[in-house]
């Protein structure tokens, strides 16, 4: 990449002394090396260009790493491939293949007792281990996806590169900002975000390389390209997608000096307030990958011999197909596949399941009068819901069976930030409340919240109550888990998915006389 060192710079000397910054700003696209003229800074220059001569990127790292991936799998699929993962019933054909095991995601694992696991590392893990930002507490989602890349931790350092580099390739072509300002403000914010990643394969390098001949063991190099270009690029469509839709129109700019979250939450208009900024960073981070059965997932990022069978969806009550996955395997670029994946967050049982939640509470809050309202008002509220037909958003999981560890995350971030809210109060009730009621119901398998039933309450109480815009954040967040996966499945050689499918009077005759 023709400016790493010059990325590699920058991140350093943020962290270091004035006149490391300012050396910086001097000579940020040159060889530091090359202009150690004044003796008087002599040493604090030589020193930073020592570091950043020492500091592997992620894509060098990512590169290091693929030849031991690549022989790790070929031992398992010659000494494993044999194996059987698990039975399939004609109930889980019908079901939506929830709980069919039969599809290959290495950045995540989700458990039913401690949740999700990022290459082993829970939610509290990465809450202690990534690095926060200065003066942040929060885990900065560029570690979150050095670790989905390479399974390791990374050090503050080496995501400062992660955030300069983004913030370097941020910019959209003008064509692209035309196209998302001549939409309709009625037009929903999912089908604009979608609209304007499917226009930015225009850019695509892993087009263009497939179009010239590379050879398939260079697949990965243009997917990790095409993937860091899009991911960084992610926050000026959403930011301008909102200010169009919600507010004046005007797109305030990228800080080239700050992270992710800092410029996402800038380009909608809130990163005046640091602790908004540091909810951002916590909700990308926990929302960034959650195995890759649910739908946003593999849609995109499928290969090309036949996967036989596809996991449940990790994210919703629903079962449901992770479409990037899907799409990717046809070995379509990043941006095609990440859009489909879009369209299905968009879908109301996957994506749109955090407003979902909102809107019952508010409502609840109205039909009742008030938030304070006591525990057997609530009780009867919650069993007026199911005695309609309807279930209570944000509670049950298709695989969890434990309160979510990204709920939990929230509720601890809501008890420091705003512990006296009347709506975080009120969904604290209901934390407290509604797993019994669904036991006594007896339908539930887990009667727990997941991550949907708080990310609503925190959004709106800092400003941001655009519920049609919250699935715009969540597929932002998803961006990292699915294209982090995308890039392994080129590495890897992964093959098209192609299940096998059966119709009902086919499946008939096959048990006909047994």
């Amino acid at each position: 990449m023709a400016s790493l060192r010059a990325l590699r710079l920058s991140a350093l000397t943020r962290v270091n002394s004035p006149v490391s910054r300012l050396v910086a700003r001097t000579y940020s696209t040159k060889w530091l090396g090359r202009r150690l003229r004044c003796e008087h800074v002599l040493d604090s220059r030589h020193s930073a260009y020592q570091a950043a001569e020492s500091l592997i990127g992620l894509k060098e790292r990512l590169a290091e790493l693929i030849p031991e991936k690549q022989e790790e799998v070929k031992w398992v699929k010659k000494e494993l491939g044999a194996k059987v993962l698990g039975e399939v019933t004609v109930d889980q054909a019908y079901g939506g293949m929830r709980g069919i095991k039969g599809m290959i995601w290495e950045g995540s694992v989700l458990d039913a007792d401690e949740g999700i696991q990022f290459h082993g590392y829970t939610i509290p893990d990465c809450q202690k281990k990534l690095p926060a930002a200065d003066g942040g507490e929060e885990p900065l989602p560029e570690g979150l996806f050095w670790l989905l890349v390479t399974g390791e931790i990374p050090t503050k350092e080496q995501v400062k590169l992660v955030s300069t580099e983004w913030a370097a390739r941020s910019a959209l072509p003008s064509f692209v900002e035309e196209l998302i300002d001549r939409c309709p403000n009625t037009l929903h914010p999912m089908s604009q975000f979608a609209l304007a990643v499917t226009a930015l394969q225009h850019e695509s390098t892993f087009a263009k390389a497939y179009a010239a001949g590379t050879n398939k063991s260079k697949y990965w190099d243009s997917t990790y390209e095409d993937s860091m270009d899009l991911i960084a690029k992610l926050p000026n469509i959403a930011g301008r997608i909102y200010r169009n839709v919600f507010k004046d129109g005007k797109v305030p700019t990228i800080d080239m000096d700050k992270d992710y979250s800092y410029n996402l939450s800038k380009l909608l208009g809130y990163s005046d307030n640091k602790d908004f900024v540091e909810l951002i960073r916590l909700y990308l981070t926990i929302h960034s990958d959650h195995e890759g059965g649910n739908v946003s997932a593999h849609t995109g990022i499928v290969s090309l011999e036949a996967a036989t069978f596809y996991v449940c969806d990790s994210d919703s009550l629903f079962p449901t197909i992770p479409q990037t996955h899907l799409v990717g395997s046809a070995l379509s670029d990043p941006y095609l596949s990440f859009a489909a994946g879009l369209n299905g967050l968009a879908g109301p049982l996957h994506g749109l399941a955090n407003q979902e939640v909102l809107r019952w509470i508010i409502h609840m809050k109205d039909e009742l009068g008030s938030t304070e309202v006591s525990d057997e008002q609530i009780k009867e509220y919650i069993w007026k819901t199911l005695k309609g037909g309807q279930v209570v958003p944000g509670y049950g999981h298709a695989v969890l069976r434990k309160t979510d560890p990204r709920y939990t995350a929230q509720r601890e971030f809501a008890l420091k930030h705003l512990p006296t809210d009347p709506m975080f109060k009120l969904v604290s009730q209901l934390y407290n409340i509604v797993p019994g009621v669904l036991n006594e119901h007896g339908k539930t398998k887990n009667p727990w919240p997941n991550v949907d039933a708080h990310s609503g309450v925190l959004l709106q109480y800092y400003g941001l109550v655009e519920q049609d815009y919250y699935t715009v954040l969540f597929g932002v967040s998803r961006s990292l888990g699915v294209l982090a996966q995308l890039i392994w499945d080129r590495a890897l050689g992964m093959p098209l998915e192609r299940p096998k499918s059966y119709s009902t009077a086919h499946i008939k005759k096959m048990f006909a006389n047994k």
